[in-house]
């Protein structure tokens, strides 16, 4: 089974910043940052699937939901500590791409699906936030479309530690994932 990395929305404004998980969030950065440093080394694609919202939207559905975030050209979209610099260290090689999303999904109005489907990947390894907004939304996606999936735990946080667990025994229960 060929398999994937999708490393979504682990920036500035979803850790520290606009809208933050603040503690849960800071304290997956190494794991994060290991998991997806052994994906790339290993040559496993690796998809850096960022939320990117324009200034002042008025017609995005989360601008009824939450504060400003992730907004285009702001460092609130950077990624969030030693990610950072991984990233751009090897942002040149051919497994690693960033794709700007727009919904919670990493599927939803991207080209996502057709990255993996070339590359004949049928195992999806989750890590970043939210548990239980954009990795839910990204995993239901993923199931629905025939991956296999895997959430790394130590690797995805929320604001919201019932929605953290419930989102995990979901994932579990109804997509049949692997929690690792």
């Amino acid at each position: 089974m060929k398999k994937a990395l999708i490393n979504i929305d682990y920036t500035v404004d979803f850790v520290t910043g606009a809208l933050p998980c603040g503690e849960p969030g800071e304290k997956i950065e190494g794991e994060i940052t290991k998991i997806t440093e052994n994906f790339i080394n290993q040559g496993e694609l690796v998809v850096f699937a960022i939320d990117l919202h324009k200034r002042d939207d008025r017609y995005h559905p989360e601008t009824k939901l939450f504060p400003p975030h992730n907004i285009e050209g702001t460092s609130g979209r950077d990624l969030f500590g030693s990610l950072e610099k991984l990233y751009h260290d090897n942002k040149e090689l051919e497994n690693v791409y960033w794709m700007d999303k727009t919904r919670y999904s990493a599927f939803a109005g991207t080209d996502l699906e057709i990255k993996l489907r070339e590359r004949a990947i049928t195992e999806l390894h989750l890590v970043g936030v939210c548990t239980d907004i954009c990795v839910l939304h990204t995993a239901v996606d993923a199931y629905n479309k025939g991956f296999n999936i895997t959430v790394h735990e130590n690797a995805v946080a929320s604001f919201n530690e019932v929605g953290h667990r419930w989102a995990l025994e979901h994932i579990k229960g109804c997509l049949n994932g692997k929690i690792v």
